[in-house]
């Protein structure tokens, strides 16, 4: 039997799903090569906000467990749709 994985949401994960990450605190260029691969927006606030693409399951959790191996508090994960990913780059400068 040969089943993808799929998303809570019910969409597999024969696509890469694009996630946006936050949390609090801004990082080094040194610490920041970690995320390669994931767009970094580090905000006034002091929040820090990670996107792009996340090729399955096991690469999420891996970007979690960089995250807390920094011992910066996780603020919020979201699996974006392709209309806010759409928004998203529409915005952008």
């Amino acid at each position: 039997m040969n089943r993808k994985a799929e998303t809570p949401g019910g969409q597999s994960w024969s696509q890469p799903q694009l996630y946006e990450i936050r949390f609090k605190g801004h990082l080094s260029s040194y610490r920041a090569q970690v995320f390669e691969g994931l767009e970094m927006v580090q905000g006034p606030d002091g929040e820090t906000v990670l996107i792009g693409p996340v090729i399955d399951q096991a690469a999420l959790h891996g970007v979690l467990s960089r995250i807390r191996d920094l011992g910066v508090p996780l603020l919020s994960v979201k699996r974006l749709s392709a209309d806010e990913a759409s928004a998203g780059r529409d915005a952008a400068p």
